[in-house]
């Protein structure tokens, strides 16, 4: 699950509605008076835009618009259009349809949001990215520790109510304020269920595209928040060097580096995008 601190949200982050041929995403927005490029950035599995509220208003002022979404089956985007489908390639098209809207993007994914984004690299044209940013995300399935997880969860969805799984979801650090755990169950008890359910059996089974994409023809990198238990460090580190990626490690930053060492991400990413 996205860990989140706080929802406080900027005065410079605006709350918008995307519309693409595929439907109307729910996003938050920043950017400068005359930006030098735009990034789209995308959550993970039971993630929304909050997760990159720390990130959004560092990014404008580093010179960029920065559009970050809730995906199809999240939180405020809801269902998107008439007919959804959540599998991972239809997510995919709608990344793709919502950098048509914003022109080339530096696109960047967190997690599961990583994997719908290398598939939408892959299956659209190279104008359509100016760069793909791997957050936190490993070349095919997740450790072994969390599919057990994942198949826990799989076998609870298919006798109860998505709301009702919230107590044994909820996270235990005392630190976290009522305010973020109460939006915390709300986010959750917005999922689509079968938008969990096909991003949880695609995490476990998810084949290596690492050749793949190192012939997408777009510039790569990959921010890896450690200590990570989703997949191993050293399997992120050997993609990125298959991949010829510049790899970017931040010590602290556990699954959530955008949430804990915000400014660390920030750095990663402007410095990529600067070059």
């Amino acid at each position: 699950m996205s860990q989140i601190l706080s929802i406080a949200r900027p005065d410079s982050v605006r709350s918008v509605r995307l519309d693409t041929d595929r439907g109307t995403f729910a996003a938050f927005t920043a950017a400068p008076p005359a930006p030098r490029g735009t990034a789209l950035l995308v959550p993970g599995f039971n993630g929304s835009k909050e997760d990159f509220l720390p990130l959004l208003p560092g990014l404008a002022e580093a010179g960029y618009r920065v559009v970050a979404i809730d995906q199809r089956g999240q939180y405020e985007t809801g269902p998107a259009s008439k007919a959804p489908s959540y599998a991972p390639e239809d997510l995919a098209s709608d990344v793709t349809a919502l950098a048509g809207v914003l022109g080339p993007v530096h696109l960047v994914g967190h997690s599961y949001g990583g994997l719908v984004s290398r598939l939408a690299v892959l299956d659209s044209a190279v104008d359509t990215w100016a760069s793909l940013t791997l957050l936190n995300f490993g070349p095919a399935a997740v450790s072994a520790s969390t599919r057990e997880r994942l198949r826990l969860l799989l076998d609870a969805l298919r006798t109860t109510p998505v709301p009702d799984l919230w107590p044994f979801l909820r996270p235990e650090d005392g630190g976290i304020s009522e305010e973020v755990l109460s939006f915390l169950s709300d986010r959750w008890a917005r999922n689509a269920p079968e938008a969990l359910r096909l991003a949880a059996e695609q995490m476990i089974t998810e084949p290596d595209r690492t050749e793949a994409l190192r012939g997408c023809g777009i510039p790569l990198s990959v921010v890896f928040g450690t200590p990570e238990e989703t997949w191993p460090e050293r399997e992120a580190a050997a993609m990125a060097r298959r991949l010829g990626a510049r790899y970017t490690e931040i010590m602290g930053g556990g699954h959530s580096p955008n949430v804990y060492e915000p400014e660390a991400v920030i750095e990663a990413l402007t410095s990529f995008w600067n070059a």
